[in-house]
């Protein structure tokens, strides 16, 4: 495994100044990465275990960057609560729990340890493999796509204000609340009736979607014009190839249903009350949801944009769906 020399583990550890660390698990690790667990891991060089690592992330004497893997995920959890709660943690992995000291930082680090040289990349010398760099995120792709979806989870409440449910309209014309669902489904999920031609159901709410506004394509985050904006720039219009591709990505979504993914691919989180936050990526998709709500997809494709998946007959099953084969934090 690349990293394991014992000449850098002991560099990295024994004098790591140590300004950040994150969990790699299948329920939790930094979705910039990858769509799912496995292919986060393997970003890393890192066999996916099914415990997971914790990353400590960090600077040495000289500076240089490093990113020590260790498999004491709950020594790394603790000092990562105990920070977000505003208290002092100090994290000192015991020598026996690192698994590789790898040179260079995988993640956007704003910040330096004091009192040593600025951060740089590792002397060739003493990195066993290739230097780790941040995803390149200055363009959208399938990094910005994933760091977007994160961000809507974040801000759910922000992004959720800005739909207006009426939005959502049926094949015929009428809103959400007016219409039956095509397939016959009747709102309950339920078989019924003619299927769509792609194998979807025609579910109106999903078919008519428009986006409230874009993504800044250099953080992820939204603009807060708070704009119904549709795929193609226009507002007020549904857009056909939005609405197709949120169909073929409802599509793949069921298709987990049916065949689990891999590991991390679909996870659940905590929302309020008896709701969960689902998250569920795929080849250039990602989708994020409540259950008990709406959903929001995002696209390699379509750069920036956000369609919203109103709930209609067949969302709600499919969150549930989701929700029982997620990957949910221990």
């Amino acid at each position: 495994m690349a990293g394991t020399d014992e000449d850098a583990v002991a560099a990295a550890d024994d004098a790591l100044y140590v300004l950040t660390a994150v969990l790699l698990t299948p329920a939790k690790f930094p979705s910039v990465l990858g769509d799912d667990y496995p292919e986060a891991c393997a970003a890393l060089g890192l066999a996916p275990l099914a415990d997971g690592y914790g990353l400590v992330i960090g600077q040495d004497g000289s500076g240089a960057r490093w990113t020590v893997v260790v498999d004491d995920v709950s020594l790394v959890a603790v000092a990562i609560a105990s920070w977000d709660c505003g208290m002092e943690y100090d994290l000192s992995p015991e020598e026996h729990t690192v698994v590789a000291a790898l040179p260079g930082w995988p993640l956007a680090v704003a910040v330096a340890a004091p009192g040593v040289p600025a951060p740089h990349d590792p002397d060739p010398e003493t990195a066993d493999g290739p230097v780790l760099a941040p995803p390149d995120t200055t363009t959208w792709g399938s990094a910005q796509r994933r760091l977007g979806a994160d961000e809507i989870a974040l801000q759910w409440a922000m992004w959720r204000e800005q739909i207006d449910d009426s939005a959502f309209l049926s094949p015929n014309g009428g809103s959400a609340g007016d219409a039956k669902a095509a397939d016959g489904s009747g709102g309950d999920g339920s078989a019924g009736g003619e299927r769509a031609a792609d194998g979807t159901g025609a579910d109106q709410d999903t078919s008519a979607a428009t986006a409230p506004g874009k993504l800044a394509s250099d953080t992820g985050s939204s603009d807060g014009s708070g704009t119904a904006t549709d795929a193609s720039g226009e507002t007020g219009k549904a857009a056909p190839k939005g609405r197709s591709s949120v169909r073929r990505v409802l599509a793949e979504a069921r298709a987990y249903v049916e065949s689990p993914p891999p590991l991390g691919r679909v996870r659940s989180s905590f929302a309020s009350g008896d709701s969960r936050m689902l998250r569920a990526d795929g080849p250039g998709w990602s989708l994020v949801a409540r259950t008990d709500d709406i959903a929001f997809v995002l696209l390699d494709d379509e750069p920036g944009e956000v369609l919203p998946v109103g709930r209609g007959p067949e969302l709600p099953g499919l969150l549930e769906a989701l929700d029982k084969l997620a990957v949910r934090p221990s």
